[in-house]
């Protein structure tokens, strides 16, 4: 247990001050879209709008389902074995790996996009639930704590939660390429900041793993010098806790209530607003009204970690108030929110659990990767199970199919987590979860900006309108 605390500690130095430089990453990243968006908009699409109205092209149409058979074929078994990798890999990092299943549920199986994001949100709900179910089983590598970090998740999915419902709107109205633009930005910067937070780990592991190897050398050289008759008195090992056990202690019951109240009401806001009129004046009552219910519960345990952070500081007292290994000020604060909120965008433009912000957010305010990973993934199946109901509600899915592949994400969310653990308990580098979590974003960047790049190019081809859509014409 001495040598995972030394590395847990070694990681929490890497990563202390580190999300400063994410949130510059972020900030420049959405400024870049938001530059791109008013170029395009300016001098692109003003043309295509002109000439499409000369040629009398409807700009909007209403979506037609591709909804391929669940048969036995190649194509159905390429997707369960790409699906049962991504599920298996992406729990591990806590990214989900909703930008491997779009492409994947739309190219390879045939169904159309808007599907294949509701088909991708069964997935990584199945894979979350099982790696949840997994993790909370698990102890904490170096502390009497859960490995789930309550205080954490209750801070971030509320704001996830608002910006998925923000992003699923956006997706109506955003064409397809300006969101390709926005995944491969932050999908490329999110995997580099990662894979260099994985090289530093790896190398201060190595330096870590050296210096122990030196002291049980000394310690054994010491040991042949002790008198031989020397009577020693047998040290009673510590008593292991059983699985149950371990199943108890990690499960906290008021911040698991607390999370249920926010989902359900959400859930509830959801249907309603499904069962309204489009840009209605209840619809958007309900649509304002998810911002409270997110706000109150975000401020209530934000103030709640900013007065902790700042009483333990007047005492001396410089032990963290949970997993992240920063000072919670307004600012901290402020930044966490923004980065819920724009990983919960992110997720409702792509159709994944918004993990791709969440993850890397985690390890970058110092958070371990084994609590990152069982954090993150936490959320996600909070998240990603709102949007698999809302998305039964608008019948976006084919039951049987969605019952197959969260059978397989289940599996593979526990074959994963198995696998990858009993890995780093071996070789004792919880680095690997972190290049785990680098290749599952990057890989969905390539994929998504092939498929992206390819659908836009197709669209010019045949002079396809690629503005911005009505929103009250969903």
């Amino acid at each position: 247990m001495d040598v995972v605390s030394g590395l847990c500690s070694a990681y929490r130095i890497i990563n202390g001050g580190s999300s400063r430089s994410f949130a510059v990453y972020l900030v420049a990243a959405s400024s870049l879209a938001v530059a791109a968006t008013a170029a395009a908009a300016a001098f692109f699409l003003p043309s295509y709008t002109s000439a499409f109205s000369r040629r009398n092209i409807t700009l909007s149409s209403p979506t037609v389902h591709a909804w391929p058979d669940l048969e036995v074929s190649w194509r159905s078994a390429l997707a369960t074995v790409i699906g049962f990798l991504g599920s298996a890999f992406g729990t591990v990092g806590g990214v989900g790996g909703g930008g491997i299943f779009v492409p994947m549920l739309n190219l390879i199986v045939g169904f159309d996009t808007k599907s294949a994001a509701a088909l991708s949100k069964c997935m990584i709900m199945g894979a979350s639930a099982s790696s949840v179910w997994y993790n909370l089983r698990v102890a904490h590598p170096s502390k009497e704590v859960p490995i789930i970090d309550y205080n954490l998740a209750l801070l971030f999915q509320p704001m996830l939660m608002l910006g998925i419902t923000i992003g699923v709107d956006l997706s109506v109205i955003f064409p397809y390429w300006l969101i390709t633009v926005l995944i491969i930005i932050l999908f490329i910067g999110t995997s580099s900041r990662s894979m260099f937070r994985g090289v530093q780990m790896w190398k201060q592991e190595t330096l870590l793993k050296m210096e122990m190897e030196k002291q049980v050398a000394a310690q054994q050289s010491n040991q042949k010098q002790v008198d031989v008759d020397t009577k020693y008195e047998p040290l009673l090992p510590q008593p292991e806790k059983t699985t149950l056990e371990v199943l108890m202690f990690n499960i906290r019951w008021k911040g698991i209530t607390v999370l249920m109240l926010v989902w359900f009401t959400f859930l509830l806001l959801q249907i309603l607003k499904s069962k309204s009129e489009s840009c209605s004046l209840f619809h958007w009552v309900v649509t304002v009204g998810q911002f409270p219910v997110a706000l109150i519960v975000f401020g209530k345990k934000a103030a709640e970690l900013w007065r902790e952070s700042r009483l333990r500081r007047m005492r001396g007292n410089w032990e963290c108030v949970c997993e992240a290994s920063i000072e919670w000020t307004p600012v901290q604060l402020l930044f966490c929110a923004f980065c819920g909120l724009l990983g919960g965008t992110v997720g409702g433009l792509l159709g994944s659990g918004g993990g791709f912000i969440l993850g890397p957010l985690l390890l970058e305010i110092g958070v371990i990767p084994q609590v990152a990973s069982a954090t993150a993934t936490f959320v996600m199946m909070f998240s990603s199970s709102l949007s698999v109901l809302e998305f039964y509600f608008l019948k976006r899915f084919p039951i049987p199919y969605a019952l197959y592949l969260i059978a397989v994400s289940v599996l593979a969310g526990f074959w994963g987590q198995s696998f990858v653990r009993k890995i780093v308990k071996i070789l004792k580098r919880a680095s690997i979860i972190v290049f785990i979590l680098s290749a599952v974003i990057f890989a969905s960047a390539l994929t998504m900006g092939v498929v992206g790049t390819q659908k836009s190019i197709s669209m010019i081809k045949h002079h396809e309108y690629m503005g911005f859509l009505s929103f009250c014409q969903k």
